[in-house]
């Protein structure tokens, strides 16, 4: 059938499977939308108050569901505000699809209206993007696009399509099934994919003296920990990584985005780095073997790379080759899926017994005394106590941490954050996000401060309209608390603009949106405000009254090893 190339673009994301898109229109991709209105009843589209947040809404979507999210915007300023998003999703190895109109080819490069370069713009922090100038590569173009944003290590692709190509016609074929996996025509290299079949036999027999390498260092280890970060997630080798720790008696700790795969295990002993636990960062320095699977060794983790894990061998299991012996260098390195190298080191690894390091490593945690002030420690277990599984979505700060210290989480991809770029203004679309890609309707709760509430509460108006159940906690301490910090400890209490002395009122705020708000300052009116907005299933904001001076506990000094903290 003909079609034209706007049309042959949703037809595309139908056939992908996809369901629901966000975005924001212009006149660059009006052909685009005319084609989802008269397709409305096939995917759904949901209208955001900016562009940024329409990308952070597909990236949450995409990390809460395990699909593949969609974007839309316009060219020229709808494009470029995309690029923080890309490059959000593209640190935490995200799939999204970002799409945006262009000025018609005859007008590129002529500093045409609403005109920009988008391609150049954003390859920095795409894994692939795609100037489309033929309307008869455009289906593969889309197929293909697919194909890399979810394969291998996952990430952002755009395709940029000029809007004389959305407008020309041509023969449009559906695919299904196997037919919709694509000869790919990039050059540039992909990271490994998961290999199955031959692929597979191929992969065993070139990793073979790796892994028997991997298996003789266990063997050899009294003090061996396991490390685990986002890739172990993304991989779905969760059960294999607490099958490796059974069967070595090890210890486990993790990065922010590896919070939730070893779930409730006692081998846990939390996250590591700057604001890491005293268990985790200890043990780190003290193991003589570091099992590193999934993760990318980043300055928060490490601190002081020079001092980081000084007696330890060093074996990293990750998917993408280049984080090999990038920041720190390995022992051994064995580059593949973690579910399949995990497997195959599985089948090598004899049963062990470190119960003395084991009881070594669990000794230094340390206890929380009962607090009568109203603090966020308080805040986060009621939430736990109602809504244990829930997905929790933040912004970037000290709530961040706060978060990531306090609340148990139970699964991976529960704990919805910006951990490589530390994007302030990510959460409340990435919380709408996660909402949607849930499928069931199941509230999703948003803790974020009030400085990275200003930076994306015009979203209100999207979680309103569309009664996406967002519960939005805020943390309301009166300023840019991380900053804060980091001015009382580090610059002589100078507080150079972090104060936030000023509106708006949240109350009114939520009043103005059409929506519940409650403020509370202790822990028994959080617990019942919480309780009631979360049985509502509704969009609403409780604003939490929180000190100014609260600070984020443990801390590390930036630079130094990370067992060595200034703020206990």
């Amino acid at each position: 059938m003909k079609l034209n190339g706007a049309a042959i673009l949703i037809e595309c994301l139908i056939e992908q499977g996809v369901g629901t898109v966000f975005g924001f229109p212009g006149g660059a991709v009006l052909p685009i939308y005319d084609e989802l209105y008269q397709r409305m009843d096939r995917i759904s589209h949901v209208l955001t108050a900016h562009e940024q947040h329409a990308g952070h809404a597909a990236d949450g979507y995409a990390r809460a569901s395990g699909k593949t999210g969609v974007c839309i915007a316009t060219s020229g300023p709808g494009a470029t505000n995309l690029v923080t998003a890309i490059a959000t999703a593209y640190m935490d190895s995200s799939p999204v699809v970002f799409i945006t109109g262009n000025v018609p080819q005859s007008l590129m490069g002529t500093d045409s209206f609403q005109e920009a370069d988008i391609t150049g713009m954003t390859m920095p922090v795409t894994k692939h993007n795609y100037l489309v100038t033929s309307i008869d590569r455009l289906a593969e173009t889309i197929r293909e696009a697919f194909y890399i944003a979810r394969s291998g290590r996952p990430g952002p692709v755009l395709i940029d399509i000029p809007k004389d190509v959305q407008l020309a016609e041509t023969e449009y074929t559906p695919l299904s099934g196997e037919a919709l996996i694509p000869q790919l025509s990039i050059k540039k290299p992909l990271t490994q994919l998961r290999p199955e079949g031959e692929a597979l036999e191929m992969y065993k027999t070139k990793a073979q003296p790796r892994l028997e390498k991997a298996a003789q260092l266990i063997a050899e280890a009294h003090r061996p920990l396991i490390y685990c970060g986002g890739g172990v997630a993304l991989s779905g080798a969760q059960g294999e990584l607490m099958e490796l720790a059974e069967r070595i008696d090890a210890p486990i700790c993790a990065t922010l985005m590896g919070l939730g795969v070893p779930a409730g295990s006692e081998r846990m002993l939390g996250m590591i780095g700057m604001h890491g636990t005293h268990a985790a960062n200890i043990a780190m320095q003290r193991c003589d073997l570091l099992i590193a699977v999934g993760v990318r060794f980043s300055d928060r983790a490490l601190g002081n790379a020079a001092a980081f894990a000084p007696n330890a061998k060093v074996l990293h299991i990750d998917i993408d080759r280049a984080e090999i012996n990038k920041n720190v260098s390995t022992t051994l390195h064995i580059t593949g899926d973690a579910r399949v190298v995990l497997d195959l080191l599985l089948s090598r690894v004899s049963q062990k017994n470190h119960a003395s390091w084991m009881t070594q490593a669990r000794s230094v945690e340390e206890e929380q005394a009962p607090s009568e002030r109203f603090e966020p420690r308080q805040i986060l277990q009621s939430m736990a106590k109602v809504a244990p599984c829930m997905t929790v979505a933040t912004d970037v700060g000290q709530h961040q941490m706060w978060t990531a210290q306090h609340f148990p989480f139970l699964r991976p991809h529960q704990l919805i954050t910006s951990g490589g770029l530390g994007t302030m203004g990510f959460g409340l679309g990435a919380a709408m996000g996660a909402a949607k890609g849930d499928g069931e309707g199941r509230p999703v709760t948003l803790v974020t401060g009030d400085g990275s509430f200003r930076m994306n509460l015009t979203e209100l108006s999207t979680i309103a309209h569309y009664s996406i159940p967002v519960i939005v906690v805020i943390f309301n301490n009166g300023t840019l608390g991380m900053v804060r910090q980091w001015q009382t400890l580090f610059f002589g209490h100078r507080y150079s603009q972090t104060t936030l002395d000023r509106g708006p009122d949240f109350m009114k705020l939520a009043d103005a949106y059409g929506l519940e708000g409650t403020r509370v300052d202790s822990v028994e009116a959080f617990a019942a405000a919480f309780e009631k907005a979360y049985a509502s299933g509704k969009p609403c904001i409780i604003e939490c009254m929180l000190d100014i001076d609260e600070m984020v506990a443990p801390m590390v000094a930036p630079g130094s090893p990370i067992d060595s903290f200034c703020l206990n």
